[in-house]
């Protein structure tokens, strides 16, 4: 586990608390430090602080993903901006925590979205809608045989609308079956993750937004 902090106090509050859970912990207090240690040691996961010294978390986080790294990333920031939080989750983030917060909290948030990477697969048959294809054994998933990239977070919303093809999921449902918790981000996070999926499955997404109500997935041409 990778922790890009510069608050020595919360550094070290971190990395007792995810030791305790048996995570090994790497901690960098500055943007470029964290940038190469994620780069060399590969960890499973990164709490990234946003204002970083050296370079700012955003551009650690735009950087990983420019070299097509996909580590599940969660921001930590003492801002409570919406637009700093829609801006960390279109760069491919997959959760966004506030300062103040609990270590526990953040503990929590660390293991949802590990189990959402390596956790058993529900069922070894892939999800296929038109061209999309989801394959939850190996996770990934194609666009007429295309892999596409998507962050834990992506898939797992993804994933959940396809295992109910027509089902109309409001943004409070997916919420709390896909990130875990209800109301604590706001359902603007949930545009922001469809928005990102369906520019990245382009043409193909099966994602279908139900006015007033929140979204499904459906082959192209079903009935609105």
């Amino acid at each position: 586990m990778l922790v890009v902090e510069d608050e020595a106090a919360i550094a070290d509050l971190l990395r007792m608390y995810l030791a305790r859970e048996g995570y090994g912990v790497h901690v960098e207090r500055d943007g470029r430090g964290g940038l190469a240690a994620a780069r060399s040691l590969k960890p499973v996961a990164i709490v990234l602080d946003v204002g970083l010294p050296e370079m700012d978390g955003t551009e650690v986080c735009r950087r990983l993903r420019a070299d097509d790294d996909w580590v599940p990333v969660l921001f930590c920031t003492a801002r409570d901006d919406e637009i700093d939080r829609v801006l960390g989750l279109e760069l491919g983030a997959d959760d966004y925590i506030t300062k103040p917060f609990s270590p526990r909290e953040v503990v929590a948030r660390v293991k949802t979205v590990l189990r959402r990477v390596d956790g058993p697969p529900t069922a070894s048959a892939p999800l296929v809608i038109g061209g999309v294809s989801v394959d939850r054994v190996t996770h990934r998933v194609t666009v007429d045989s295309v892999e596409v990239e998507l962050t834990a977070t992506e898939f797992d919303l993804l994933e959940r609308l396809m295992r109910a093809p027509g089902r109309v999921f409001s943004r409070e449902q997916l919420l709390s079956e896909v990130w875990g918790y209800a109301a604590v981000v706001g359902t603007r996070t949930v545009d922001v993750h469809v928005a990102q999926v369906r520019a990245k499955l382009g043409a193909a997404s099966p994602i279908r937004t139900v006015r007033g109500v929140g979204y499904s997935a459906e082959a192209r041409g079903a009935a609105p």
